[in-house]
């Protein structure tokens, strides 16, 4: 896939962190979530979140790619994955708001029901396989904290055996602007919300 970045992703995510205006209660809840983040690294010197959301398409697959982003620029030793209770695709417009800001993905294995990408950024050393898929996958190591993105996964995932603890983090879902005149911007408001949240996770996990 070609890139078509128009900003840089270090700059993108350093905005979305200023730009983005964040309410007591969801300062709150962020806090939990790294509060829980630092006391496991404390112990174990590694972290694996677990992203979750009904399909795995588009709010799940944000928050993996900003949490593999923010361990690179923070050097935390902070290990991204997401899942579903569905398996879908990583959908177009997914991929294309990430692009837009500076990833680049790789096709490693062509599906036209749910390709696998190799997702990177211009500075990285390394990269993440990028594709829809359980919250149990095999490529998701546990144990985990799950952060659940949308309120269906909340719902259908009352249990998650592996999870060290889990969060509910919805977000508004794109889908919405699917097919429309304002789907990128509709996408890009997303992108820009998730990345600015894992931004003040990281940095409060960074300070303590």
């Amino acid at each position: 896939m070609p890139k078509t970045s128009i900003i840089s992703t270090e700059n993108f995510f350093t905005l979305a962190s200023k730009k983005i205006k964040l309410d007591e209660g969801r300062k709150k809840v962020l806090l939990e979530i790294s509060k829980k983040i630092t006391k496991e690294y404390t112990k174990n010197n590694v972290v694996n979140l677990n992203f979750i959301c009904t399909h795995n398409s588009r709010r799940s697959q944000l928050g993996q790619v900003w949490t593999f982003y923010a361990a690179n620029y923070f050097n935390l030793n902070i290990h991204a994955f997401s899942g579903g209770t569905e398996v879908t695709a990583f959908y177009k417009n997914t991929v294309k708001t990430l692009q837009s800001v500076g990833f680049e993905f790789a096709v490693v294995d062509f599906s036209h029901e749910n390709p696998k990408y190799s997702i990177s950024f211009k500075e990285s050393k390394n990269s993440i396989l990028g594709f829809s898929k359980r919250f149990d996958d095999e490529t998701n190591k546990s144990p985990f904290i799950a952060i659940t993105t949308c309120n269906n996964a909340d719902k259908n995932c009352p249990f998650i055996p592996t999870a060290l603890e889990r969060f509910h983090l919805p977000f508004v879902d794109p889908k919405f602007s699917d097919e429309t005149p304002e789907e990128e911007s509709a996408y890009l408001r997303t992108n820009e919300q998730i990345a600015a949240e894992i931004f003040f996770i990281f940095n409060e996990v960074k300070k303590n």
